[in-house]
C-alpha cells in the first residue's frame, strides 16, 4: 500500500513539474504578441472537393500590432485587402474602400487578424484550444464551439515557432485552405507608404 502510496506521489510531483514548464497560451499570446512589425510572404493553397488541384495564391503580408494586417495578393491576381479592427477594406482605384462585415470571409479574416496578433482570449470565445510543444515549436488546435462556426469549420490547427508559420483551416464540408508563411521577419519598421496604407 505505501508503494503505491509513494508511486502516486511521485507521480504527481512529476506531473505538477512538467506542467509548471510547460508551454501555455499566455506564454504563446506574449510570444506572437512581442514584435511591432512582421513582413513576410505567404503561399495560399485551397483545396476544394470538385478540383484535382488545389488552387494556389500567393503574396506578400504586413501585420502591425496598433494597426492590422495588409494582405497583398500578387498571383493568380493582384489585390490588395487590409484587415483591422474597422473591418476589411479592399483598394481599388479610388483608395480603400469598406467591405461588407456580414459574409463569412470577414469572421474568417477576423479569425486570422486574432491568430496572427496571439489574441488569445479572442479566440477562447469561439473556439476549444488546445496547444502542444514548446516555445521553438508549437501546435495549436482550434475546436469551433460556435453552432456557427461549426457548420463552417471542422477544425484549425497552426503551427509555429518565434512565429506562425502555417495556418491550416479544415471545412465542414470537406474543403481545407493550408496558408504557409514564408521568410517572416520582425526586423523591418513600417515604410512610409505601408504607414499610408493602414491611414488610409
Amino acid at each position: 500500500m505505501n508503494v503505491l502510496v509513494r508511486s502516486l506521489s511521485a507521480l504527481a510531483l512529476l506531473l505538477i513539474s512538467s506542467l509548471a514548464q510547460a508551454f501555455d497560451l499566455q506564454q504563446l499570446s506574449a510570444q506572437l504578441a512581442k514584435p511591432d512589425v512582421i513582413h513576410g510572404q505567404f503561399v495560399q493553397e485551397k483545396h476544394l472537393r470538385a478540383l484535382p488541384q488545389p488552387l494556389i495564391s500567393k503574396g506578400s503580408f504586413v501585420l502591425a500590432k496598433n494597426h492590422g494586417l495588409l494582405w497583398l495578393l500578387k498571383t493568380p491576381l493582384q489585390q490588395d485587402y487590409r484587415i483591422s479592427a474597422k473591418g476589411i477594406a479592399r483598394r481599388d482605384g479610388a483608395g480603400w474602400q469598406l467591405l461588407p462585415n456580414k459574409s463569412a470571409g470577414a469572421e474568417q479574416n477576423r479569425l486570422f487578424l486574432a491568430v496572427l496578433q496571439g489574441d488569445s482570449s479572442g479566440l477562447q470565445r469561439d473556439f476549444e484550444l488546445t496547444l502542444k510543444g514548446d516555445a521553438q515549436q508549437w501546435q495549436l488546435t482550434l475546436t469551433p464551439r460556435s453552432l456557427l462556426l461549426q457548420q463552417v469549420f471542422k477544425q484549425i490547427n497552426i503551427d509555429g515557432g518565434a512565429l506562425v508559420q502555417t495556418i491550416e483551416l479544415l471545412e465542414t464540408q470537406g474543403d481545407s485552405t493550408v496558408l504557409r508563411m514564408q521568410n517572416s521577419t520582425a526586423e523591418q519598421p513600417l515604410s512610409d507608404a505601408e504607414q499610408h496604407d493602414f491611414a488610409g
